[in-house]
């Protein structure tokens, strides 16, 4: 008994640690303080006040939402065919092909974010919202395209065969008995594709030069940007709120199938 305690003493005390700072930031964007949106007592002063900052939060969080549903779709689509490929076919090449997918994991992030900016000028996607949500999926592949992978790798050929037998081609196979049987790789891969490009700050920063398509992490960045180098820490709090809130909103729904993804031989090598 002594031991389940202390267990569930441990899980509380880490589950308080990672909880406090988004509790605290919570109850800082509520408060009271000199010179923010909120003054004096509690409200949601400084909720109001962004939602007027630049080019307004609907924007901002629209811009947000865009760019992390296009590389859900992006990353989802073509980890799925790839996983799919890498574990169900054999071509020339496919180990190298495979390889060198995960070797962008071995390259710096930052250093080819200007090489990426001139790509994405030729082809005409250069300062655009489609052209960010592009590079995030390339980002997103090596990690995916391992994940689906082993996911399809996990699944008896059995099942597959028994359809190809019934007359379905490896496509239909592939949409209707695959794909509903990794739907937690599924979901663990769309999940860290929109966590990564939605709280992204650095990407967006280097590619768009446009406020109006500035995703919500550069927009709270600019806040901090006041006359004389002051803070409006209130407002700088709320924008953490909304944008922490829908994230931490999608990952309790989808848990279950988060935790599935990994547990039913995604990370199976």
């Amino acid at each position: 008994m002594k031991p389940l305690l202390n267990y569930a003493w441990s899980r509380s005390a880490l589950a308080v640690i990672f909880l406090f700072p988004l509790l605290w930031s919570g109850w800082s964007s509520v408060r009271g303080q000199p010179g923010s949106g909120q003054a004096t007592g509690y409200g949601f002063g400084n909720y109001a006040q962004i939602l007027k900052f630049g080019e307004g939060l609907p924007r901002y969080f629209a811009n947000s939402l865009i760019v992390s549903s296009l590389t859900v779709a992006g990353t989802l689509v073509v980890s799925a065919l790839g996983g799919y490929a890498f574990a169900r076919f054999t071509f020339p090449g496919k180990n190298l092909l495979f390889l060198a997918a995960l070797a962008i994991l071995m390259v710096p992030y930052a250093t080819i974010l200007i090489p990426l900016y001139v790509l994405l000028g030729y082809i005409g996607l250069q300062n655009s919202l489609p052209g960010l949500a592009l590079v995030f999926v390339m980002f997103q592949l090596p990690f995916a395209l391992y994940m689906m992978r082993n996911s399809f790798e996990a699944i008896p050929r059995e099942i597959e065969e028994s359809a190809l037998v019934d007359g379905c081609g490896s496509f239909r196979a592939l949409t209707r008995i695959l794909l509903p049987s990794v739907r937690p790789g599924l979901i663990t891969v769309g999940l860290f594709a929109f966590l990564a490009s939605w709280n992204d700050f650095f990407a967006p920063l280097i590619l768009l030069n446009d406020g109006a398509n500035f995703p919500l992490p550069v927009a709270v960045v600019s806040m901090t940007q006041r006359t004389f180098g002051a803070i409006d820490y209130g407002m700088l709090q709320a924008g953490v709120m909304v944008m922490a809130i829908p994230c931490l909103i999608l990952f309790l729904v989808l848990q279950r199938y988060y935790v599935r993804g990994f547990m039913s031989g995604a990370l199976r090598g």
